[in-house]
């Protein structure tokens, strides 16, 4: 009887997480992207009681670090559990070491890779081959998937023969464009899984174990007279390993019908050019050699499986003995080789194998998820009929510098049959989510295969998103990104003006917008582009008002479900009524346990979505001039507007080698020019006479995007009427001639209402109205803009006048970190800003990989920037690990040019002069006026230097900047502190150094998803953590202040700013390590971050997060201040604020009780603690 086939709808992550899940033990897991979802759903089958195929629930660990993950893997092998773990990149680079233990000692494992680009001149966090191929000489087998349904499949295959030969597996497949690809697939019944999963074999690894009942010893030293031929002694293992792997492949194709082989080959029996490829790339390949050979082109393609061992002898086998020219392509640059690593091993090959050599050439492609199409692939094929093809060659890229590109012609079309559909949406906008819900739908409603690929940069919320859906009768193997689509969707309506959003529609496609403006009003609006489009191509055009109606229905922000109904509605992929069907069947799925009126008011807006979506019936010519905006405002220079401007529109692609510098460095202080403008409700000042100047609005702001100066009243004779000024109050301003002004920039506002939450001004006559408040953004963008544009280039006050130890004062200085990536109502940046406030012009930034190097360095454009003077923070990110050694690094490098420039000026004393040289090195720069002081010092001292001829002098002139005071901060967050990096970060505050640590405490992995840390608090839910952490967090805090001799602050600027100004003063006056802990909010915690500041007083008032401030400066008994009062509200009234905490409550109420206890106990415990450091 055939066995009817389960189909499943999910990405490769899922798919390689069901069977590494049914296949395993233990899995040791630590969060990286692209690969920390295998870590989390494996999580989630454990936490909700799922089991293996033997019976019994895996135990899944969460370690500190990918080091700690592989360690822990190679511990539980030695123990005789079947156990795995998951990663990619530079967590692949952690756990080396391990994995050449591992493999010499011949332990049978599966590492599950999502492939992904190592960070060399930058970071990246898409995929290519640069990780695994670091690991090809570790001795792990290296299996290669080219889709969703291969990882799957290999998953099995690598875990079944790792137990047969004995040699650990890697199981490979491509970063985000595989492991991120939502594909219909076969799944693997349980069935299946149990029949070839080697019973024998597993029991021979549970009897192999380190056991006291059977001692023996592994992991000896030995000496250079054995060690050779111990080595030597695995021989034999590895050359099975393509037999045992090709045997496991016919018994998968026995169960499932599915049949693999160590290498793949398709195209023409008798094919003279061929090209080899491992990955996702076989996908466009397939295409193309499919559409040539129908054409009648002799033309194959080899697709590698089994990569380590490779087995020469089943690679020649499988060509055809007809081939003359051959490219190979590889997913990496390996820079000073002879070429990249499968072009030699094929080289190799053909050289060993005693037979005729073709003509070999190798390349580069798709690094860092570079597209890669079949219009690239027959460019390459091309190439091969040259009398003299192109070796070492890129495609994909304009070389300009060195002349490796292949050119290509983008008009060669493959032979396919699928239905094509792109979405435009905003970062956290609810696009990706409702489209992975269509594919779902779909896929289940049809017989259609389906794809869905989401294209998002790393920015962490409000960039723009892209999702290329396809669906079609055949099995769909377009791995790259749709250029021609028949539904085309724009679920933000000011994108029309930046984005040539309707670039690849097909004919007679059809548009559906998300506009204001009804079917009447809407063509007066559209650029002439994209009205020219309309016409050329005769498009469908339907408009919907998603926002309105989400309003209506009381949905909030949340336009989804309602843009997701209209696309069915006229997509014609199903019928209409069975597709509201479905999406209602959905909303029940994912509502139902918030009640009946949640489901109803769902209802309620899919029916309103009906109602509303009008078609647009447009005239024959275009009715507007107006082109698309400049992605980059007209003062940005050059290289802004061309370089960074281009990537911003998204055709980075275009750009040629020549653009870039080789090293990765760019300017800063370029988001000035972006002007995204992504809210629908901006903050205005309504009520100027209202306000008490507090600043409070400007402090708590996460991007900068409102700001206050006080100026001279004739400053402001010519400003715009419609700005706003008062009577500056309090020291050191003129009420008579000095007037305040705060205004908003309307273009880099987010919307976050955070300001508003804050303001203490409420009017008296009318409740929940403010000295500022919400507004319709369209109804005062330009009266704003205008007044932004004029209010930016008013002077900023005096510093050495400003009392800066206030918040009120402190925020007249200008930032110089401004309009971030960050997600809106950030709890990161305002800590960021106010030290670069504070200290900006003279700071280094080491950044640890996270949150805030993605919003603080994530291109095209970045947030630090130069003062009028031309100086800034000076900002580098490393890694995620070494990021505290990092900033030591910085410091030693700082601390000996400071150290030779001063040696310099007191050799030249004589020429110099005695005064000069004492008032440049015993000035302290204590405060802003001594500050200045020193300034014009060195600028008195350049003049002199300028003067002089001799070497001294000459060297002192290029290392005078050195002469002034220049700190190093530490930047990150609490995985990297309290997990992956505590080691570099306690080794640091023990060096007696001069660096300031500021880190960010989200408690959790909030850049790669929400994963639990250390930092993770008693009874929270997170990923890795999903039934509610048990243990309680660490006081990362505390344990700096056993030192002795380390400044430490705990803060909350939420709570209390002016606790938190005075911190951040402190820290950077004292002279050696500091480190302050820095509460902050984030949307993993499950509120709406308009109420960030409110939930940072509960947090305080509950003393869930106690401030205070360790000074080793201090006489005893005044060196630890208590900055919080005692706990004056139960636990609860914080915890059950927030989902984090709530999601405990609906899944276990009486485990959540016994968390709540356990943490209210921890609080007060903690306390009485607190209590006792005040006597230090």
């Amino acid at each position: 009887m055939k066995r009817e086939k389960l189909k499943l709808i999910c990405d490769a992550n899922e798919a390689v997480a069901r069977v590494a899940h049914k296949t395993n033990e233990v899995c040791a897991i630590y969060p990286i992207t692209p690969a920390s979802p295998m870590g989390e759903h494996v999580d989630v089958y454990s936490s909700k009681g799922q089991k293996n195929i033997y019976g019994d629930v895996p135990r899944i660990i969460e370690m500190q670090s990918e080091g700690g993950a592989s360690g822990t893997v190679h511990g539980s092998l030695q123990g005789g559990a079947l156990t795995t773990t998951f990663t990619a990149s530079q967590g692949l680079l952690l756990m080396l070491p391990n994995m050449y233990k591992m493999a010499g000692e011949l332990l049978p494992t599966v590492i599950h890779v999502a492939a992904r680009t190592l960070a060399t001149h930058a970071l990246s966090i898409f995929g290519d081959h640069s990780d695994v191929m670091s690991a090809r000489a570790t001795g792990f087998a290296m299996l290669f998937g080219g889709s969703v349904q291969e990882a799957q499949d290999f998953a099995l295959i690598s875990q079944v023969a790792a137990l047969k030969s004995r040699v650990p597996f890697m199981n490979i497949f491509d970063g985000f464009r595989t492991s991120h690809e939502i594909s219909k697939i076969d799944a693997i019944p349980d069935e299946v899984i149990k029949a070839m999963m080697p019973e024998d074999e597993v029991m021979r690894l549970k009897k192999n174990s380190l056991d006291p009942d059977n001692p023996v010893l592994r992991g000896t030293a030995q000496n250079p007279d054995v060690f050779f031929q111990a080595r030597e002694a695995a021989n034999s293992y590895y050359q099975k390993v393509p037999g045992i792997v090709q045997k496991t492949m016919d018994e998968f194709y026995m169960h499932t019908g599915r049949k693999y082989s160590l290498f793949y080959y398709i195209g023409h029996p008798e094919a003279e050019k061929v090209v080899i490829i491992m990955g996702s790339g076989e996908g466009p390949v397939r295409e193309t050699i499919d559409t040539l050979v129908e054409n009648g082109e002799k033309v194959g393609a080899l697709f590698v499986r089994l990569y380590r061992p490779f087995s020469m002898e089943d690679f020649i086998k499988e060509l055809p003995v007809s081939v003359k020219k051959v490219a190979v392509l590889d997913r990496l640059k390996e820079p000073g080789s002879t070429g990249e690593p499968l072009y030699l091993d094929v080289l190799t090959s053909f050289v060993q194998s005693g037979k005729k050599m073709p003509t070999i050439i190798g390349g580069r492609y798709g690094l860092s998820s570079k597209e890669f199409t079949p219009t690239m692939v027959k460019a390459v094929l091309d190439e091969l009929d040259n009398k003299t093809p192109k070796n070492s060659f890129t495609i994909g890229i304009n070389d300009d510098v060195t002349k490796t590109s292949l050119p290509y012609k983008p008009n060669f079309q493959t032979k396919k049959s699928t239905f094509n559909c792109m979405f435009y949406g905003l970062g956290s906008d609810g696009t990706v989510g409702a489209n992975k819900n269509s594919i779902k739908i779909i896929g289940q409603t049809t017989d259609n295969f389906v794809q869905g690929y989401f294209v998002y940069d790393s920015k962490k919320a409000g960039a723009q998103t892209v999702s290329h859906l396809r669906f079609g009768p055949e099995e769909i193997y377009s791995s790259y990104l749709i250029n021609s689509a028949n539904f085309i969707a724009c679920h933000q309506f000011n994108f029309i003006y930046k984005y040539d959003v309707l670039a690849n529609i097909k004919e007679g496609g059809t548009f559906l917008l998300n506009s204001p403006y009804n079917k009447y009003k809407v063509w007066t609006e559209l650029p002439s582009s994209m009205q020219k489009r309309i016409i050329d191509n005769n498009i469908e055009f339907y408009v919907v008002d998603a926002t309105k109606v989400a309003q209506e229905a009381n949905l909030g922000k949340r336009t989804n479900t309602i843009l997701q109904t209209c696309f069915f509605a006229i997509s014609g992929v199903l019928p209409k009524d069975e597709a509201i069907k479905k999406i209602k069947d959905a909303i029940v799925k994912s509502y139902s346990h918030k009640g009946d009126s949640v489901v109803e008011m769902n209802f309620n807006a899919v029916d309103k979505s009906l109602e509303n979506l009008q078609k647009v019936e447009y005239p024959c010519h275009t009715t507007n001039e107006d082109g698309l905006k400049p992605m980059m405002s007209e003062d940005a220079d050059d290289f802004v507007k061309e370089v960074l401007g281009t990537i911003l529109a998204g055709k980075g692609d275009s750009l040629p080698v020549s653009a870039f510098v080789a090293d990765g460095t760019f300017p800063t202080g370029t988001t000035q020019y972006e002007k995204r403008g992504i809210a629908d409700f901006v903050p205005v000042w309504d009520d100027a006479d209202l306000c008490t100047q507090c600043n409070k609005c400007v402090s708590i702001c996460p991007h900068a995007a409102i700001r206050a100066k006080v100026v001279s009243n004739e400053l402001l004779v010519d400003a715009p009427s419609s700005l706003k000024r008062v009577p500056a109050k309090g020291r050191p301003f003129n009420s008579e001639t000095e007037s305040y002004v705060l205004q908003v920039s309307p273009m880099d506002c987010t919307g976050c209402d955070l300001c508003v939450a804050v303001c203490p001004a409420e009017s008296k006559e009318v409740e929940n109205t403010f000295a500022i408040n919400l507004t319709e953004v369209r109804s005062v963008e330009e009266v704003e803009k205008t007044n932004w544009n004029y209010f930016i280039n008013l002077p900023d006050y005096d510093r050495t006048k400003l009392v800066t130890s206030t918040v009120k004062g402190s925020q007249f200085l200008e930032p110089l970190f401004e309009f971030s990536g960050a997600c809106s109502g950030c709890g990161e940046t305002p800590y960021i800003k106010l030290v670069t406030q504070l200290y900006g012009d003279s700071m280094l930034i080491a950044n640890a990989t996270g949150c805030s190097s993605i919003y603080g360095g994530n291109l095209p454009t970045t947030p630090y920037k130069k003062n009028k003077e031309g100086r800034g923070p000076a900002w580098a990110n490393s890694l995620f690990e070494d990021n505290a050694e990092y900033g030591l690094g910085m410091k030693l490098a700082l601390t000996k040019k400071q150290e030779i420039a001063a040696d310099l000026l007191k050799s030249l004393e004589n020429v110099i002069g005695s005064t000069l040289v004492d008032e440049i090195l015993n000035n302290e720069e204590s405060n802003e006026s001594l500050k200045a002081k020193k300034l014009a010092d060195i600028d008195e001292l350049n003049n002199i230097l300028g003067t002089l001829d001799s070497y001294e002098s000459k060297k002192l002139r290029n290392l005078s900047e050195y002469l002034r005071k220049k700190s190093v901060w530490i930047f990150g967050g609490d995985g990297w502190a309290y997990d992956i990096g505590f080691g570099g970060v306690d080794h640091v505050l023990s060096s007696g150094e001069n660096v300031n640590i500021l880190v960010m405490d989200t408690e959790v992995y909030s850049n790669t998803g929400g994963q639990a840390s250390k930092a993770t608090p008693l009874g929270a839910s997170a990923k890795f953590a999903m039934n509610g952490k048990t243990s309680n967090k660490k006081s990362l805090a505390l344990q700096a202040v056993s030192y002795g001799n380390v400044y430490v602050a705990q803060i909350a600027v939420g709570a209390k700013d002016n606790q938190t100004l005075k911190a951040i003063a402190e820290a950077e006056a004292y002279p050696g390590p500091s480190i302050i802990i820095a509460y902050s909010h984030c949307g993993e915690h499950g509120y709406d971050l308009k109420d960030g500041a409110k939930h940072q007083e509960k947090a305080v008032e509950t003393g869930y997060w106690p401030l205070f401030r360790f000074n080793p400066l201090e006489v005893k008994g005044k060196k630890f201040k208590l900055d919080s009062k005692a706990p004056a509200a139960p636990l609860e009234e914080f915890m059950y604020q927030e989902a984090r905490f709530t999601r405990v409550v609906n899944e276990n109420a009486e485990l959540a009780k016994k968390l709540l206890d356990q943490a209210q106990e921890q609080v007060d415990v903690q306390w009485e603690r607190l209590e006792l450091y005040k006597n230090l």
